[in-house]
C-alpha cells in the first residue's frame, strides 16, 4: 500500500465524495489511489477551480472539500482561491506536491518554499517527512479544517512519500542488490541514500488507521447568554436581525434554523449563503434599505455577521442601539465595533436555542398581533416602495437588453431546486436585487474577499453534490473570462450547468466612477465578444441573445440542452444603466 492509497483511506473514512485536481507527477499515486477508493476525480483546466470546487462542497455539505494539486505553480496558482475560502470561513483540505525529500533546496524541479507561501493564508499547514506521518496528519489536518472558525488547511506531501516503496529504494539506487559501490565518495552516498530511505519507510507497517469521524468544536453559547437576549428583545420596539455566512456552517440543521428564525419573528436581512434561508418570498425577511432599518432600530442582532465595509465598519448601527453579536471569532466579534451583548458562539446553534427558549406569547398583543408589527410594517413599505423602483427601472428601453427587465424575466420561471452562483460585479449585483434564492444553500458568492473567477469551480462543486439542482452561473462579462475554460471539465465529466453571461462589453462596477470622478475608462473597457461560441468550442452549447423575447427562448433552450447533459452558455447583450450608482465600496 503505497502513499496514495493510504491518503485515500483518509478521504474515504472522512466521507470524501469528490477530489478535484489538475494531474502533475508529483501528486499521480494521490490521484490512482483515490479512484481506485471508488472516490470521484474531477480534473479541471486551473488549480484555482479546484479550490472553488472544493470550497462550494464544503459550503453546501459542511463536508470539508479536497483539492489536490502538483508542486510548484500548481500550489501557487491555488493562493487566490485559498485565502477567498479563509475568509469566507469555509473548511477545506488542499493537498500539494512537493520535491522528494532528499531533493528539497537543491534546485528540484518546481521545489520551492510553499510552506512560507501557504502558511499566512491557512488556518494550519504541514509537511509530511515520512510514511506513516501521512495519515495521522490528513486526520487532523480535516479536525482543524471544521473546528472553531473553520478555514482551508494546507498538507505538502513530497513525491517520494506517495510512490511504493520499491519504486523509491530503484530511485535513490538504495536497493539491497545495487551494485557495489568503487569509490569512498559514492560508497558514502549510498550509505546516506539507504539510510534516509529506511528513515522515511520506517514503521510504516505499523500505521494506525480510524474511521471515526469527529464532528466540528466550536465555542457554545450559555442559559445566561440565551437570558440576555431575550430580555433585550422584551424591551425592543424596533429589532432587526443579520443573518450571515457563519449561521448555515452546520448545514445539517439549516432547516431547523429557518424555522427558528420564522419563531423568533424578528425582521431579518440575509445575505452570503444565508441567502434563501426562508424561502423565496417570506414574510419577515428584507431586501433593501438595510442601512436605514439599521440606522432607525433599538436592538441589532448580528448573527455570524461582522462590522466590516459592508456595514461601514459599524457606523451603519447607532451608538444608542442595544447590538447583539454572535460569532465563532472572537476577532470578528469585536471588529470595529463593541457590542453590547458580545457571545463567542455558534450563530446558527444560538438562534434556534433562543428561538426555543423565546416565550412567544410574550410578543403577542391582545389581538394577536405581533408587538412589532408596526415597526416591520414601515420596514415593509419601504422595501414595497424599492420594489416599485426597481420595477420602474426594469421597465427602461435600452440600447440592448436591460438587465434588471432580464432578472425580472428570469426570476418566476427558476426551479425551486435551482442554485444561484455569483460571479461578478454590476450585473451579478444586479441580481442579487431581484432575484430570489428558493430555498436554503442555494446561492453561493465568493463572500467578503469579492474574487472574481470562482463561477465554474463553485458550479462545479455544487451540480456534483446536488446533480438534480438547476445550477446557474450569474457571470458577469469581466469574470466570466476567468474560468469559461470549465466548459471543458463540465462536458468532459457530463456535468450539466447553465452559465448566464450579462455582456455588456465593460468592467461596469469600476468604469462608472472612474469615468466620472477621473474622467478615463482605461482599462474598463471589453468587446461583446462570443462566449456562446468559447462554450460551444469545449463541446458545449450556447447561444448569444440581444432582446428580452430571445432571451426567455434561450431559458427553455438551455433547460432542455442540460437535461442532456450538456452544459449550456447564455451570451445576452445588455445595457448599461445607471442602477447601482455610488455602490461600490473601498
Amino acid at each position: 500500500m503505497n502513499g496514495g492509497n493510504l491518503i485515500a483511506k483518509v478521504l474515504s473514512a472522512q466521507k470524501v465524495k469528490f477530489v478535484f485536481t489538475l494531474c502533475g507527477g508529483h501528486i499521480s499515486p494521490i490521484l490512482t489511489g483515490v479512484k481506485d477508493a471508488g472516490i470521484r476525480v474531477i480534473d479541471v483546466r486551473h488549480e484555482a477551480n479546484a479550490v472553488f470546487a472544493a470550497d462550494a462542497v464544503s459550503r453546501l455539505t459542511g463536508v470539508p472539500g479536497v483539492a489536490v494539486v502538483t508542486a510548484g505553480p500548481g500550489v501557487t496558482n491555488t493562493v487566490t482561491a485559498v485565502k477567498n475560502a479563509s475568509m469566507a470561513q469555509s473548511p477545506l483540505v488542499l493537498m500539494g506536491g512537493a520535491a522528494a525529500t532528499v531533493l528539497k533546496g537543491r534546485g528540484s524541479l518546481q521545489d520551492i518554499d510553499q510552506m512560507a507561501l501557504m502558511k499566512p493564508h491557512v488556518k494550519w499547514a504541514a509537511t509530511v517527512k515520512k510514511v506513516r506521518q501521512i495519515i495521522p496528519l490528513l486526520e487532523n489536518a480535516f479536525k482543524i479544517a471544521k473546528n472553531g472558525v473553520p478555514g482551508p488547511v494546507f498538507v505538502e506531501l513530497p513525491v517520494d512519500l506517495l510512490y511504493d516503496e520499491s519504486v523509491v529504494r530503484e530511485w535513490y539506487g538504495a536497493k539491497s542488490n545495487e551494485t557495489p559501490a568503487k569509490s569512498f565518495s559514492e560508497k558514502m552516498m549510498k550509505w546516506y541514500l539507504k539510510r534516509h530511505v529506511n528513515k522515511v519507510f520506517k514503521n510504516k507497517e505499523n500505521i494506525k488507521f480510524s474511521t471515526k469521524v469527529n464532528s466540528a468544536n466550536y465555542p457554545k453559547h450559555t442559559p445566561s447568554d440565551i437570558n440576555k437576549v431575550v430580555k433585550q428583545l422584551k424591551r425592543a420596539s424596533r429589532p432587526v436581525m443579520l443573518i450571515g455566512n457563519q449561521a448555515l456552517l452546520n448545514t445539517n440543521e439549516v432547516n431547523t434554523l429557518a424555522e427558528a428564525v420564522t419563531r423568533l419573528g424578528i425582521p431579518v436581512y440575509l445575505s452570503g449563503i444565508a441567502r434563501g434561508l426562508l424561502g423565496k418570498k417570506h414574510p419577515l425577511q428584507l431586501r433593501h434599505m438595510r442601512k436605514n432599518a439599521l440606522l432607525e432600530s433599538d436592538l441589532v442582532l448580528l448573527a455570524g455577521v461582522p462590522c466590516d465595509f459592508r456595514l461601514d465598519y459599524g457606523r451603519h448601527i447607532r451608538s444608542s442601539s442595544i447590538c447583539i453579536s454572535v460569532n465563532r471569532s472572537k476577532k470578528d466579534l469585536f471588529l470595529n465595533k463593541k457590542p453590547r451583548i458580545a457571545i463567542l458562539a455558534d450563530p446558527g446553534s444560538f438562534l434556534i436555542d433562543l428561538a426555543a427558549h423565546l416565550p412567544t406569547p410574550l410578543f403577542r398583543k391582545g389581538t394577536g398581533g405581533n408587538v412589532w408589527d408596526e415597526w416591520f410594517n414601515a420596514l415593509k413599505k419601504r422595501d414595497e416602495g424599492r420594489e416599485s423602483e426597481i420595477e420602474a427601472k426594469a421597465g427602461m428601453e435600452l440600447k440592448n437588453i436591460n438587465p434588471v427587465e432580464l432578472f425580472r424575466k428570469l426570476d418566476p420561471v427558476l426551479d425551486d431546486k435551482s442554485i444561484l452562483v455569483a460571479d461578478g460585479g454590476d450585473f451579478v449585483a444586479t441580481g442579487s436585487y431581484t432575484l430570489n434564492p428558493r430555498r436554503p444553500l442555494s446561492w453561493i458568492d465568493p463572500g467578503v474577499f469579492g474574487t472574481l473567477g470562482v463561477g465554474a469551480g463553485f458550479a462545479l462543486g455544487a451540480k456534483l453534490c446536488f446533480p438534480e439542482s438547476e445550477v446557474w452561473i450569474i457571470y458577469g462579462d469581466g469574470s466570466c473570462a476567468y474560468s469559461i475554460a470549465e466548459f471543458d471539465t463540465f462536458v468532459r465529466h457530463n456535468i450539466p450547468v447553465i452559465a448566464l453571461v450579462g455582456n455588456d462589453a465593460c468592467w461596469a462596477q469600476i468604469a462608472r466612477d472612474q469615468i466620472e470622478i477621473l474622467k478615463s475608462d482605461v482599462g474598463c473597457m471589453l468587446k461583446h465578444s462570443d462566449y456562446d461560441v468559447v462554450a460551444k468550442g469545449y463541446g458545449g452549447n450556447g447561444v448569444r441573445v440581444e432582446n428580452i423575447s430571445d432571451f426567455q427562448e434561450a431559458v427553455k433552450q438551455a433547460r432542455e440542452v442540460t437535461k442532456t447533459g450538456t452544459p449550456f452558455l447564455i451570451n445576452a447583450i445588455i445595457g448599461i444603466t445607471d442602477f447601482r450608482k455610488g455602490s461600490i465600496s473601498m
